[in-house]
């Protein structure tokens, strides 16, 4: 990662395999999720209810990794695996925060 996370933009750093990468949900990353998963609402909707997947949960993570420097899908999915599933909604909730209020 070559700057810090910014919260207020909805940054935050995500760890693969030791290396620290900068999750970013952008207006390119959440469409591309989006056309992936379906409708950001009723992922939001999922999520609220317990019911988002690990599929889901690492797609949606994979897609906010800057695509320069992503790593596979299925590392993303072993770093969640590893952090645990309680864990890996940190990340997931402030993707989903920013996709539903904005920038601040």
């Amino acid at each position: 990662m070559s700057r810090p996370a910014n919260p207020l933009r909805g940054e935050s750093a995500f760890v693969v395999a030791g290396t620290t990468h900068l999750l970013r949900p952008s207006f390119e990353n959440l469409v591309a999720a989006e056309a992936e998963l379906g409708s950001l609402f009723e992922l939001v909707e999922r999520a609220a209810q317990g019911a988002l997947t690990l599929a889901e949960i690492t797609a949606l993570v994979w897609h906010c990794l800057p695509a320069e420097d992503r790593p596979k899908r299925h590392a993303v999915g072993e770093a969640i695996l590893s952090m645990g599933l309680v864990a890996a909604t940190r990340p997931v909730r402030v993707i989903l925060a920013q996709a539903l209020q904005g920038e601040v």
